[in-house]
């Protein structure tokens, strides 16, 4: 039996950082309702939000 080797990578080599941002309350507040809603988790809802937002941005 071959058997694959438990590969660990360092944190953040994963193509993800961490970063500290400031959110209005009501905006968490929301996020919370639809993450409950949603089961995911905040930081889930906030990367598909950002990543829509990305995608869909016009600047004028």
């Amino acid at each position: 039996m071959n058997k694959e080797p438990l590969v660990i990578h360092r944190r953040g080599e994963d193509g993800n950082k961490i970063i500290t941002v400031r959110i209005r309350e009501d905006i968490l507040s929301r996020l919370d309702t639809i993450a409950a809603e949603s089961n995911r988790s905040r930081n889930e809802l906030i990367n598909i939000i950002l990543r829509y937002g990305l995608d869909n941005l016009t600047i004028q």
